[in-house]
């Protein structure tokens, strides 16, 4: 494992609460949890076709943002046996515990706030963010449109950003999902109450040639090709 961790920058945006949950501890149930019974029952948006969309999307030189336990990372089928992976998260346990998990494939680390430019000299030709912007900071996905502007800066001509969101507005939530929706956005752990599909399509037109949304369930899927 490859390790470029970098001091953070001064911030202007407190992005610290959403990534201070995942200790070593949950990061342990993080999968039965979220990905099994929070998908299905909460957000209503199945697991395997969140792996389904990394499959369609990931390329062989691929950045994953807000790591979370590497499932999707460890899981999906890359188009070549030797991937260049670089991991980026603002948690340092998250980052450690999927650089384990995905061992074989040599990733690279880097501990940063997406809200502060990635090195200029690292270029990839697909970018992951999966549930990473509903744990972001904001009065509404409008003010997560730095985050797009760093990333694209980041990624080689014709090459695709991708990711998931549970959006806040826009969508029907059901009695499970509203309270912990509520739960969560006072905590800090979300940040999602006023994310619209209005909006995350204001940011993906601005920032990208061309660009695809759906919705499946409480959860956005969204494409971006430069």
């Amino acid at each position: 494992m490859k390790d470029n961790s970098t001091q953070k920058s001064e911030i202007t945006i407190d992005t610290t609460s959403g990534a201070a949950i995942y200790n070593k501890s949950l990061l342990t149930t993080y999968d039965f949890f979220v990905l099994g019974l929070s998908n299905t029952f909460f957000w209503r948006c199945p697991t395997q076709l969140i792996l389904d969309f990394y499959n369609q999307n990931i390329s062989a030189k691929h950045l994953d943002v807000g790591v979370g336990t590497g499932y999707f990372l460890d899981n999906c089928k890359f188009p070549h046996s030797n991937p260049i992976i670089t991991l980026v998260d603002l948690n340092p346990n998250s980052l450690e515990y999927t650089a384990q998990r995905i061992h074989r494939y040599n990733p690279t680390t880097l501990l940063a706030d997406i809200f502060q430019p990635l090195p200029s000299e690292l270029t990839f030709d697909s970018i992951g963010l999966n549930y990473l912007l509903h744990c972001l900071p904001g009065n509404s996905i409008l003010n997560k449109a730095v985050v797009f502007r760093n990333l694209n800066n980041s990624l080689n001509n014709g090459g695709v950003i991708f990711g998931t969101t549970i959006l806040g507005k826009g969508v029907l939530h059901n009695f499970f999902a509203r309270q912990l929706m509520r739960t969560y956005n006072a905590k800090g752990i979300f940040g999602n109450i006023n994310d619209t599909h209005e909006d995350l399509e204001t940011i993906l037109k601005e920032y990208f040639r061309t660009y695809n949304i759906r919705i499946i369930g409480c959860v956005a899927f969204f494409v971006g090709w430069k």
